[in-house]
């Protein structure tokens, strides 16, 4: 049987390394950007109806 000394020694070290890898896991979540976050110096996004269109280039005219 373990002493209670190894017993703690062990469960310290399982908390530190268990802990390190909680803190790196929530610094994670926050290391990439959102999609509204990159494009948000873009301004608005256009609907395509909205994008200007060469009017004599349509499927109706063909």
């Amino acid at each position: 049987m373990a002493s209670y000394t190894d017993i703690v020694r062990r469960k310290r070290k399982r908390r530190f390394k268990n802990a390190g890898k909680a803190r790196k896991a929530r610094q994670g979540k926050r290391s990439t950007l959102s999609y509204a976050e990159v494009f948000a110096g873009l301004g608005a996004p256009r609907d395509a109806a909205e994008a200007p269109t060469d009017a004599g280039d349509t499927a109706a005219s063909r």
